[in-house]
């Protein structure tokens, strides 16, 4: 029978499906409605559900909301909560492995960092221009993590991985052969490059965990269990 691991905090499924693709039986709770999570869902509290039912999975994964931390914060309308503190609190009550997930400059606690140029995320513009996925996500735990190699960002092929719902757009001309400086492709550009097979809008996709990401963690997550049960 697979491992279980709770998704908390799931919104579209791209953490989800990279640790269903690692080999666990993923479940996904969210305080929204989320139609296009592609495994079993739960709409409620995420710490809630967490005090409720962790016990009842082998490993937790939680992406409390990130954008208190992020750059673009004055960019979004809407206040939002910081709950990385609470989260952790409330995972480590548990005594179950668990990864916390969220962007730079949010106060992770020796967090791995993984980006698209160590998985080759790629996919070719509109034009046939090939792009490089660049997005940093942040990885703590409770398990010792691997690193991927580290980044490997090619000068000649690039795009910014921010997608923050097609803010800070660039306009690409002769001058700016490259995509630099903020530019944002085209949605299906953008799943592909995220490896996203699955139907995600402008937000699901500014929010998404590249599923190679949590493939890559919940592999190592896996290999711990099985270690522990031996």
């Amino acid at each position: 029978m697979k491992p279980r691991l709770l998704d908390l905090f799931c919104c579209a499924g791209g953490a989800g499906t990279g640790y269903a693709r690692a080999g666990f039986d993923v479940v996904g709770v969210d305080i929204d409605p989320q139609p296009r999570y592609p495994f079993e869902f739960h709409q409620a509290d995420a710490l809630k559900y967490l005090r409720d039912h962790g016990h009842e999975f082998d490993a937790i994964h939680a992406s409390p909301p990130c954008q208190v931390y992020s750059k673009t914060a004055h960019l979004h309308d809407n206040e939002h909560p910081d709950l990385l503190a609470p989260t952790r609190v409330e995972l480590e009550a548990t005594g179950l492995p668990y990864v916390i997930e969220n962007v730079e400059g949010a106060p992770l606690i020796a967090p791995l960092t993984l980006c698209g140029s160590e998985f080759g995320l790629m996919a070719p513009d509109v034009d046939g221009l090939p792009l490089a996925l660049r997005r940093h996500r942040l990885f703590e735990s409770n398990v010792w993590l691997m690193g991927a190699g580290g980044c490997e960002h090619d000068p000649n092929i690039q795009v910014a991985g921010s997608y923050t719902a097609g803010r800070h757009r660039t306009p690409v001309h002769r001058d700016n052969p490259n995509r630099l400086g903020g530019y944002t492709p085209a949605l299906s550009v953008r799943a592909a490059l995220l490896g996203i097979d699955w139907k995600m809008n402008e937000h699901e996709l500014a929010q998404a965990i590249p599923p190679a990401y949590t493939e890559f963690i919940g592999g190592q997550l896996i290999r711990s269990l099985t270690l522990e049960a031996a």
